[in-house]
C-alpha cells in the first residue's frame, strides 16, 4: 500500500475532473503535481496531511500535470500549484510549496463562507 492510498487524498484526472472538482458540494483543494518535481515530493506528505485533517469537510486531490490537460486549461504554468475550488471556481491559488497553515487559512475561510451561506439561508 503506498502512503497515498493510506490517505484520504483523492487523484484527479480529465475523465473526472469536473464531477469530483467543478461539480462538488463541498470545497476541494487541488494539488497539482508531476513525477519528476522535487518540490512536489516535498508538498506531498503535507497535501495527504490536510486530507485527513479535512476528510468530510472538504476534498483533497491530486491531478497529475503531465497525465492530464486540464492543469493546462486551468492555466498552470509552475508546479506545484495547489487550488482552492468552491462552488465550481477557483478560489485561490498557491504557486510552489507553502507552509501548511497557509493552505489551513484557505480552507478554513472557505468553510466558513459556506457556513454563512447556509446561516443566511435560514433567515
Amino acid at each position: 500500500m503506498t502512503d497515498r492510498q493510506a490517505t484520504k487524498t483523492l487523484t484527479v484526472t480529465d475523465t473526472n475532473f469536473e464531477r469530483e472538482v467543478l461539480q462538488s458540494d463541498i470545497p476541494v483543494l487541488v494539488d497539482i503535481w508531476a513525477d519528476w518535481c522535487s518540490p512536489c515530493k516535498i508538498l506531498g506528505p503535507t497535501i495527504d496531511a490536510l486530507a485527513d485533517e479535512y476528510h468530510g469537510k472538504v476534498k483533497v486531490a491530486k491531478l497529475d500535470a503531465d497525465q492530464n490537460q486540464t492543469a493546462a486549461t486551468l492555466g498552470v504554468r509552475s508546479i506545484p500549484t495547489v487550488m482552492l475550488f468552491s462552488n465550481g471556481q477557483v478560489r485561490n491559488a498557491y504557486v510552489g510549496v507553502e507552509p501548511k497553515h497557509r493552505y489551513q487559512d484557505g480552507l478554513d475561510a472557505l468553510l466558513f463562507e459556506m457556513a454563512e451561506e447556509q446561516i443566511d439561508g435560514i433567515y
